[in-house]
C-alpha cells in the first residue's frame, strides 16, 4: 500500500469514529498507544531483535489475537501496567486511558494498525501521517488543543533565520507537540543542502533536543511525534520532561532555544498528587537567577529562555505584545534584555494566524552574551508583517510565501549586511532605550484601510480581525482585573 491511500485509511477510521463522539485528540490518543505498540513487536522480529521491554503478556501479538470484551478488559490492562513502566513506554502511557467504549471498533483500528508494516514506511511518511492528525486535532477548536500548535508555516521562516547546526542542541521550554523539533530536524536533514556524516545522525537522533511539556497527554503526542520522525528510541529515556521549565534554574544550557510559550494571564503551578491527579495554583516564580519576580508567564519565559542559552547560544521566541510595552517588570526586563544579550530582530506578526483568539504577537531573535558589563544591543531591525495584511486560518492561512519576504531582508547568511525596505527598518539602541518604558511597540506604515472604505478586506476576514481586538482587549482587562487586590467582604 502507498503512503497516502494509508493516510486515507487512518483519515476514514478516524471520522467513522468521530461519530461515536470520539474527537481527534482521543483518536491520536489511541492511534499512539497501539502504534507504539506495534512498532515495538516489529522492532524486536529480525534483523532488528530490539528488547523494547513490553511486559510480558501485553505484547502486540497477545492484544490483536483477542476481540469483543476480552480485547476491551485486556486493553484496559495493558494501559494500566505500561503507565507503570520506566522510559520511553511509561512517558507514552502515562495516565492512559481507553477512549474508545466500542469493542468492535477497538478491534478494527487493531487491524488496521496490524495490516501494515510500519517499519518498512520511512520517516516522512510516518511523519506526515502524525502531523496531519495533529493539525486536524488544533483545527477542532472545541478541544482547545490549537495552543500547542504553531503555523508550521512560522516554524520553517524562524528555523531558516536561526539556522541551526549539526551537533548543536536545541531546547523548547514549552515545546506542544514538538513542532519546533521537527522543524529543525527537517532543516538539518533536508533543507540545509548538508549531508549529515554518521556521527553527526547519531546526535540528532538523540541528543539535539531537549524540552518540557507539562499536559501529560500533549507530551504523549510530542514523544511520538519525535519518534515516527526517528528522533529517539523506543527503549531510551524521553528528553522532554513532564515538569514546569519555569520552577527551577537549569541544569543544562543549550545551544539555541526555538519557542512559542503559552499565552495566558498569569502563571499558575500544577501540583501533581501521588495518585496522579493535578491542580492549578496561582505562582509567583522566586529564583535568583531572573532579573525581576513577576507572575507574568509570558515575561517569566523570556527570562527563563535567557538563563538557558549558552553564552553563545540564539534564541527565536513567539511572544505577545505586552511583553513588548509593559511597564513595571515588563519594562526592567526589557531594559535589562536589550543590555546584556543581543537583540537583533523583531518580526511583528499579523492576527488571524493562530487557533487562540485575540492573539498579538511577534518573533524576537536574540543572541546570549557573555555577562561582561558592556550594552551588547546596538539597534534592532523591525519588520512589520501586521500592517495591512490580513490573515484567517480558514480562507487565508499564512503560508510560507508570505514569510519569504522576511527571510530575504534577516539575510540569514550574514545578518551584519541588512538594508532598510519599506516594512523593515532598523532603529538604534538609544532611541529605543529614551522610549518611554522602552516601549519596542513600534509602527511606522500606514493602515490603508483607515482611509479607504472601498478597500475593505473580505467580510469573513474583517469580521475575524475585530474579534482578535476584542479578544486581545479582553486578556488585557483580564490581566489588569487579575492584578487588582480583591475587596474584603
Amino acid at each position: 500500500m502507498n503512503a497516502s491511500s494509508l493516510v486515507q485509511k487512518i483519515w476514514n477510521f478516524c471520522h467513522t469514529l468521530r461519530d461515536d463522539g470520539v474527537g481527534y485528540g482521543d483518536y491520536l490518543e489511541q492511534l499512539t498507544y497501539l502504534l507504539f505498540l506495534k512498532l515495538a513487536h516489529e522492532y524486536a522480529q529480525p534483523p532488528y531483535d530490539r528488547k523494547a521491554k513490553i511486559p510480558k503478556g501485553f505484547d502486540w501479538s497477545r492484544l490483536k489475537g483477542k476481540t469483543g470484551e476480552p480485547l476491551e478488559a485486556h486493553y484496559l490492562a495493558l494501559l494500566h501496567r505500561m503507565g507503570r513502566e520506566q522510559g520511553m513506554l511509561g512517558a507514552i502511557f502515562f495516565k492512559a486511558q481507553n477512549k474508545i467504549q466500542d469493542p468492535a471498533k477497538l478491534s478494527r483500528l487493531v487491524q488496521l494498525i496490524d495490516a501494515e508494516s510500519w517499519i518498512s514506511l520511512d520517516a516522512d511518511t510516518k511523519g506526515d501521517l502524525y502531523e496531519g492528525l495533529l493539525q486536524k486535532n488544533a483545527e477542532d477548536t472545541k478541544s482547545g488543543a490549537g495552543q500547542y500548535f504553531t503555523p508550521r508555516a512560522l516554524i520553517e521562516a524562524m528555523v531558516a533565520c536561526v539556522q541551526p547546526q549539526p551537533m548543536k542542541t536545541i531546547a523548547d521550554p514549552a515545546c506542544g507537540t514538538g513542532g519546533f523539533f521537527l522543524g529543525a530536524y527537517d532543516w538539518l536533514t533536508h533543507k540545509s543542502g548538508r549531508k549529515l556524516n554518521i556521527r553527526q545522525q547519531e546526535f540528532l537522533h538523540r541528543e539535539t533536543f531537549f524540552g518540557n511539556e507539562i499536559v501529560a497527554a500533549t507530551r504523549r503526542l510530542c514523544l511520538m511525534n519525535l519518534f515516527l520522525h526517528n528522533v529517539g528510541d523506543l527503549d531510551g529515556e524521553p528528553t522532554v520532561d513532564r515538569a514546569d521549565a519555569l520552577i527551577a534554574a537549569p541544569e543544562k544550557r543549550f545551544d539555541y532555544v526555538l519557542a512559542n510559550p503559552p499565552f495566558g494571564k498569569k502563571s499558575s503551578m500544577t501540583i501533581t498528587n501521588a495518585e496522579g491527579e493535578e491542580d492549578r495554583d496561582a505562582l509567583t516564580y522566586e529564583r535568583q537567577d531572573f532579573w525581576q519576580t513577576t507572575s507574568n508567564k509570558q515575561l517569566n519565559f523570556l527570562q527563563h529562555i535567557v538563563t538557558i542559552l549558552k553564552t553563545t547560544g540564539q534564541a527565536a521566541v513567539v511572544l505577545p505584545d505586552n511583553v513588548l510595552f509593559e511597564g513595571g517588570a515588563g519594562e526592567k526586563i526589557r531594559r535589562k534584555l536589550l543590555e546584556t544579550c543581543d537583540v537583533h530582530t523583531l518580526l511583528r506578526l499579523p492576527t488571524g494566524i493562530f487557533y487562540a483568539n485575540g492573539v498579538k504577537a511577534n518573533v524576537l531573535f536574540f543572541d546570549k552574551k557573555p555577562a561582561d558589563g558592556k550594552v551588547h544591543t546596538k539597534g534592532v531591525w523591525i519588520y512589520d508583517l501586521r500592517t495591512n495584511k490580513h490573515f484567517t486560518l480558514k480562507t487565508r492561512p499564512l503560508g510560507s510565501d508570505d514569510l519569504r519576504d522576511f527571510i530575504e531582508c534577516y539575510r540569514p547568511a550574514n545578518r551584519h549586511e541588512r538594508v532598510e525596505a519599506e516594512r523593515f527598518k532598523y532603529f538604534q539602541y538609544a532611541d529605543l532605550v529614551a522610549r518611554d518604558k522602552a516601549s519596542l511597540d513600534i509602527f511606522w506604515l500606514k493602515d490603508d484601510s483607515l482611509d479607504n472604505l472601498d478597500d475593505l478586506p473580505p467580510p469573513d476576514v474583517l469580521q475575524q480581525e475585530i474579534i482578535e481586538h476584542l479578544e486581545a482587549a479582553l486578556a488585557a482587562f483580564r490581566d489588569v482585573a487579575a492584578g487588582l487586590p480583591s475587596s474584603a467582604a
